[in-house]
This record gives structure tokens, sequence and C-alpha cells, in this order.
């Protein structure tokens, strides 16, 4: 991934595959807003406990800095589900309730999603040239919010999933996930038998969250995944984390736009 320092010191990770590809990408770090406490600095939840204007001013600065209109953006009411809208123009400047990914083929259209830990989905078709975002907690994982997702590009625009380019952005590790055996039984009863998605240790079980969501992609027919390798719970300097930080953070953002 690349990483650079945008306006106001906002820093932003890309994935170099989708560098040439018309349209704009960013996924965000927590540092370059005005927030402060645990949601220093550019924290984007509306609903975490953080003062509001303090989150619209970290909008302000985000969409100065990538260039976007806040008019443009829709984004999900996010609830670890396996729910997937198809978007458009007249979706502009709402909030889709209750999903967790979102695609289009609109230019101009702004996709924002928030995380702290849950994986981050970009979704890129080449030949269709469409774009999504998906929002994968274990509970979506679980439900099959990845297999949705690809099955929405197929239903909506006719996609391949073989034509399919998707990123994995930075989450929590399985490093770091330590999980009920329930959990890790729920997520791995939604991904091929033959990949592992947790281990042992330490007496307790950790769940690879990202790699599930690999397996997910993969057995959906995707043609090429890419994984950032970054683990939010071991860098809460430039990520938010809830599992790290005990609940008491702010979301960062994951912004997506054909140009």
């Amino acid at each position: 991934m690349l990483r650079e320092t945008l306006d106001n010191g906002i820093v932003r990770y890309r994935f170099e595959t989708l560098d040439q590809k018309d349209m704009v990408h960013a996924i965000l770090t927590r540092l370059g807003g005005v927030s402060r406490g645990p949601f220093a600095t550019l924290n984007l939840g509306h609903t975490v406990g953080d003062d509001l204007e303090a989150v619209e001013e970290n909008h302000r600065r985000v969409f100065a800095a990538l260039g976007l209109r806040r008019d443009r953006v829709v984004s999900p009411y996010q609830v670890h589900s396996a729910n997937v809208r198809w978007v458009s123009d007249a979706h502009a400047g709402t909030v889709q309730p209750a999903t967790d990914g979102l695609i289009t083929d609109t230019p101009g259209l702004v996709i924002l999603f928030r995380f702290a830990d849950c994986v981050p989905v970009l979704l890129f078709d080449r030949a269709h040239r469409a774009i999504g975002l998906v929002h994968a907690g274990w509970r979506g994982a679980a439900k099959g919010i990845v297999t949705a997702a690809v099955r929405a590009f197929v239903r909506h625009i006719g996609s391949r999933p073989e034509e399919l380019w998707a990123g994995i952005g930075p989450a929590i590790g399985p490093c770091c996930y330590r999980v009920g055996s329930d959990v890790a039984r729920a997520v791995a009863r939604a991904c091929p038998a033959d990949v592992p998605i947790a281990h042992r240790r330490d007496g307790g079980v950790y769940l690879d969250l990202p790699g599930a969501v690999r397996a997910q992609l993969v057995a959906s027919g995707v043609g090429e995944v890419e994984t950032s390798g970054i683990c939010t719970a071991c860098h809460t300097g430039e990520w938010f984390s809830h599992r790290a930080e005990r609940g008491r953070t702010g979301r960062f953002g994951v912004v997506m736009m054909l140009q």
C-alpha cells in the first residue's frame, strides 16, 4: 500500500492497483483531525460520543483534502448485516439504513464507510467500471456479507467474479483478535472447510478475520485479492481500534469514488 500525507496532516493509504483507474480512493487514518481524547484526532463516527462539531470539522477537512463534494456522499448505517445496496445519483446525500455494503457505477458519487477493527473490503469491476465497499465484522462475515456483495455485482451489472478486484484494508489481525469458540465456529461455517481461520494460543482462540474475508472472496470467484496486512489493534498510533482501546475510540474512514 502507498502512504501519503495530505492537507492538515491527514494521512491516507491507497492500493497501488487502483491508482491508474480514474477513481479516488482513500483509507484514512486517525491523523489530521481536531477531535480530542480517545477520539483523537480524525474521528468520522457520529455515534461514538465525540463532540459533533469536531466530527463535522473532521469531515470538512477530509472532503477538502480529497477534493470531494459533501452533497455527493452516500454512507450506510452499519449494523453488522449481510445487506448490500446498489446506489446511484438518487442516493447522493443520504444514509442508507441497515446496510453494510454499497456498490455503484455512478461517476462522482462518493461512498464513505467507517471502521475501528472490522474489515474494509474495497471492490472494483474492471470491465464495467463499478466500485463497492463492504464493512465486514465477524457477524457480517458469518452472515455472508462478502458473498452477498459479489452476487450484487453479478445481479446489478452482470459482473463476472473473476474480473473483480478486491482490496482488504487495515483491520484487527489474528495476533490480537481473541474471541470465543462460538464466534470462531460461526465464521468458520461461512468459509471453505480447508481454510484455517483461527488458532489457539495462551489458552484462547484467535480469529483471523481478514483471512476469513479473503477466503470468502476467493471462494466467491473474485479474480484478484490484495491484503494490506495492517493490524489496527497493533498500531493505535495510526488507527482506531475498538478492541485495543476497550470500546472508547473513534472511527476512521474509507472512501471510494469513480471519476
